[in-house]
């Protein structure tokens, strides 16, 4: 008798696990910036499932190579804090990372940027697989700001803000290997999926500059919006979204032609995108009231906005579309 009952409470505690874990299987991750805090909702019903504190102003977030962790950086906090990427718990932290702005791993995964906006340097990390060693910290003239990689892994392009330029750091000598000057506060960053092209979001104008980085050249300006400021590629290797942050818009840009093809309204400063596997709904960030928005993006049409804290800035979830 005790055994049977041993039996059904221990399947019914791993039955409520399966269901709690089902249940927070599709949590979506928001950083409020302003509040030094991460927000669960659930990505089916919308409704918040949990918010709670960590470092000061968390901008950006990004999984780990193997996608076992969440990796938020908070930089005024100087820390990065780890989180189960299904779930949104806290699995582990570390200490003593200057001003984690922006972050990113290499395609090669052997070493890990953090762009360090208040402190101008690009902090460049040894990665293997779960330790950060400290190779090289890169001094830049001012407030680097987003990260982007060249398919080899030789090269990191970072935007600065402050200077109006974008910098090529050979990763395997920890030097600037080249500086050219672009658009008023050059933002987000990325390059197109055949390796050619840097897109780069004028964030103090409304286009998006087209940069051959091996030939050292603005090639061509996407007009975008006011405020054009950060990627989220489609990632049907074809067309990626540029957010404007003044314009309370999000353009469609088609990496091959390079041409804007499409417009989305969304009111309230939109920021960071994520997409969902099918590619058929986007999440957007809107740093200026305090909410997040769901787009159709077969009708372009907001169908949702989800309140949430004060300046939400990064966004993610783990069943998202690929990222070229």
């Amino acid at each position: 008798m005790f055994r049977s009952i041993r039996r059904l409470l221990a399947t019914g505690l791993i039955g409520m696990l399966a269901v709690t874990e089902a249940a927070h299987a599709n949590v979506v991750v928001v950083l409020n910036s302003r509040d030094a805090t991460v927000q669960l909702l659930d990505q089916g019903s919308h409704k918040s499932l949990q918010t709670f504190p960590v470092g000061k102003e968390p901008h950006h977030l990004m999984a780990t190579p193997d996608n076992k962790s969440l990796i938020v950086a908070s930089s005024m906090g100087n820390e990065l804090v780890f989180l189960d990427p299904k779930t949104g718990q806290v699995q582990r932290r570390i200490k003593d990372i200057l001003d984690p702005y922006q972050i990113g791993f290499t395609p090669d995964q052997k070493y890990f940027v953090s762009t360090a906006l208040r402190l101008d340097h690009v902090d460049l990390y040894r990665y293997n697989g779960r330790d950060f060693t400290l190779a090289r910290r890169i001094p830049l003239p001012k407030l680097p700001s987003h990260v982007a990689f060249d398919a080899k892994s030789t090269t990191a392009f970072v935007t600065q803000q402050g200077s109006d330029q974008v910098s090529a750091i050979d990763l395997a000598s920890g030097t600037v290997r080249w500086t050219l000057p672009v658009g008023k506060l050059p933002a987000g960053i990325a390059m197109t999926p055949d390796d050619r092209y840097l897109l780069v979001g004028i964030m103090g104008s409304d286009y998006v500059e087209v940069i051959d980085w091996r030939a050292r050249k603005t090639v061509k300006r996407i007009k975008a919006g006011a405020g054009a400021h950060n990627f989220r590629a489609q990632g049907d290797g074809r067309y990626t979204y540029v957010s404007n942050r003044v314009a309370n818009s999000i353009n469609i840009i088609d990496q091959k032609t390079l041409e804007n093809v499409g417009q989305i309204n969304v009111p309230g400063g939109p920021d960071c995108m994520e997409i969902t596997a099918d590619g058929k709904t986007m999440w957007v960030t809107l740093r200026w009231i305090k909410k997040v928005a769901v787009i159709d993006l077969a009708s372009r049409k907001v169908v949702k906005m989800i309140p949430v804290g004060r300046s939400p800035h990064g966004v993610f979830f783990a069943n998202s579309s690929n990222r070229l």
